[in-house]
């Protein structure tokens, strides 16, 4: 009854009237749709979340790199700045054809892969079922939260010295440093990631009949996978940037082992060509974990 009521006109009209007149004036169409109208590029650049063209995706992508290397040019062919704190791009690409060629850059490059395969796995075997049961039982989340924000502020390069101690030097050591750099801050995502699941969804699993395991393996998990990837991509991020730290001290191999001897030699085209390989395999691993995305959490996209 109080629906109908709702329906009804103020002055007294009757009803299908009344929704007569509502569908006359029809809501006005939305800018992005209007009929006829062809947008600009700047136009679809400037809207947020507008898809644009896959060229000019690369267009813009290449144009940053050309104005990084344009002023680079500039300033190393120029002359303003000195070789000794900027070598130009032609002396990277020198001393990387020479390493290159004779083989030595090979083995750093190898065990600085090493270092951060065998952290990162170690450290996300340990944290993903961990943070699953931190985002799903409050119980666990209350007993090891307080501790892992704790610990999670705290700065790696302090623990260098007490892996040394505790470890020893080797290979042992250089993994810890990136187990700790990169596990609690998986577990705090993790955990927050599965926390985010609407409340919603699991009702209707139960409602369904689902049990305590169905809902913790067919509902909970699946709808946090797009999360839990997407941590792993940008913790394999940070394990990179703590590999110089972990090959900082008393390492024989490595990128970064190879960037601290070409500073005691001023060698600056040599950690350049360390920092550019860094961050090529960066971006390999990046790439690895966008197709590990597009495969097993497509439906997110």
């Amino acid at each position: 009854m109080r629906s109908a009521k709702t329906m009804l006109p103020a002055d007294g009209s009757s009803g299908p009237a009344h929704i007569e007149a509502a569908h006359s004036h029809p809501a006005p169409p939305a800018p992005v749709s209007k009929p006829g109208r062809q947008r600009s590029f700047i136009d679809r650049a400037m809207t947020p979340r507008a898809p644009i063209s896959a060229r000019a995706s690369v267009i813009a992508g290449l144009s940053v790199w050309a104005v990084i290397l344009l002023v680079w040019s500039a300033l190393t062919y120029g002359g303003i700045m000195p070789d000794i704190f900027l070598p130009s791009p032609t002396a990277v690409i020198q001393r990387a054809i020479e390493m290159f060629g004779d083989g030595t850059i090979w083995p750093n490059i190898w065990s600085s892969v090493q270092v951060i395969l065998l952290g990162f796995i170690i450290s996300s075997v340990v944290a993903v079922p961990l943070g699953l049961l931190m985002g799903t039982y409050k119980i666990v989340q209350s007993a090891l939260e307080p501790m892992v924000n704790f610990i999670r502020y705290l700065p790696v390069t302090a623990f260098v010295p007490l892996f040394i101690l505790w470890i020893g030097l080797g290979l042992s050591q250089r993994v810890a440093i990136i187990i700790f750099g990169t596990f609690f801050q998986q577990l705090v995502m993790i955990m927050d990631v599965v926390a985010a699941v609407p409340e919603d969804m699991l009702n209707a699993s139960y409602t369904l009949g689902s049990s305590r395991r169905d809902v913790l393996t067919h509902v909970l998990l699946p709808a946090a996978r797009p999360g839990i990837i997407d941590t792993l991509r940008i913790t394999m991020g940070w394990a990179w940037t703590y590999l110089v730290v972990a090959e900082l001290v008393a390492a024989s191999s490595g990128l970064g082992f190879m960037s601290m001897q070409a500073m005691r030699g001023f060698q600056v085209d040599k950690i350049f060509l360390a920092i550019g390989i860094i961050g090529l395999l960066g971006l390999i691993t990046d790439t690895f974990f966008r197709l590990l995305r597009a495969k097993f959490a497509g439906w997110a996209a």
